[in-house]
């Protein structure tokens, strides 16, 4: 047994270094380091499944009013409608709810099918063939079922599954084209560089006797940043460790452009690719003009609720002054807090 690598690893965790927490460990090919390199740690990593849908069955109905009545403007005429169905009112509880009603469910009915499109489309994705090198061949698997570690084999114009480590390409002198127009919109091919001491690996037999790990930061939306090191293990007591860059990052989403194929090594899937850190960020944001239109109505709800205060007040110093009777068709046995209640809402509702 190892001492000194256990001691390190209590080290680490007890001290809770920067490095050690900010950072991920990556074995290529899933194989254990050598014996006297540092110690293994597995380490559980989201599968390769993307998923750009917001509902399920299950959950649809409660996350769809929920997200449609934190919209100002529905919620306004939800409490009107409520209010008119609490108190007794001169309008119909009707000319308030069945518009409600109705742009509810016509707005449910076109996210629901806006959101099975979605569905249909990772199911697609998920399910596309990819080229795994595994023990010396390739063999051929789902999208959705390679895990970070994995050593892919890429040909030109396939999309990257995930996002990758150049190893090794078809040309001489390591390098690949890329383009990024899905990414960040520029179609004009991006080079990109293998890792110099694996770039002459050329058949799935010379990564079966690659021994080596990665690492790197943790999954961050940043397309363009990206710090991270590789260790080659060999014979010698140390491991030969180089730098690794944005220019050896391979993007899910990218295309490989005027390169027979590549080798990478797959070091974020899922939902922790860039991509897909970047749809989750811009799904959560709402558009300028439904920011400005619901500043628009809490600037109205704010002059309505005090219009209708003011007259609440007004009416009570009105009816406090005991020359000055209520009219008949005014309830006498309702308490005093309870009519100027009723008396309020019904203001806003006739100031609506």
């Amino acid at each position: 047994m190892d001492f000194s690598s256990i001691r390190k690893f209590i080290t680490r965790w007890c001290a809770g270094e920067e490095n050690w927490v900010d950072t991920r460990t990556v074995y290529i090919g899933n194989k254990e380091p050598p014996p006297g390199a540092e110690a293994y740690i597995p380490q559980r990593y989201p599968d390769n499944r993307i998923i750009s849908s917001k509902y399920t069955f299950w959950n649809f109905v409660p996350k769809n009013l929920f997200e449609q009545f934190r919209r100002i403007a529905n919620f306004y005429f939800l409490i009107i409608f409520l209010v008119q169905l609490i108190i007794d009112t001169p309008t119909s509880p009707i000319t308030s709810g069945l518009p409600l009603f109705f742009v509810i469910t016509v707005t449910a009915i076109k996210q629901g099918y806006e959101d099975w499109l979605r569905h249909k489309a990772d199911n697609a994705i998920n399910q596309c063939p990819v080229h795994e090198v595994q023990h010396g061949k390739v063999i051929r698997k789902q999208s959705r079922k390679l895990r970070v570690g994995d050593v892919v084999l890429i040909k030109e114009d396939e999309t990257f599954p995930c996002d990758l480590i150049l190893l090794s390409t078809s040309r001489e002198d390591g390098t690949c084209f890329v383009t990024t127009a899905s990414l960040d919109g520029e179609s004009s091919h991006k080079t990109y560089y293998a890792v110099q001491d694996t770039k002459a690996f050329n058949t799935e037999e010379d990564f079966d006797t690659l021994q080596a790990s990665i690492e790197c930061e943790q999954p961050q939306p940043d397309l363009y940043k990206f710090v991270g090191r590789i260790n080659i293990y060999s014979d010698r007591n140390e491991p030969i460790a180089r730098p690794l860059g944005s220019e050896n990052l391979l993007l899910r989403g990218a295309t490989l452009k005027n390169t027979q194929h590549i080798y990478a090594v797959a070091i974020y899937t899922g939902m922790e690719t860039k991509m897909a850190l970047n749809y989750q960020s811009k799904s959560q944001k709402r558009s300028a003009v439904e920011k400005s239109m619901n500043a628009y109505l809490i600037v109205y709800l704010c002059i309505l609720i005090s219009k209708a205060l003011i007259n609440t007040v007004l009416k009570y110093v009105w009816q406090a002054d005991p020359d000055k009777d209520e009219p008949f068709y005014n309830q006498k046995t309702d308490t005093e807090r309870q009519r100027h209640i009723v008396g309020y809402k019904t203001t806003i509702i006739f100031m609506q």
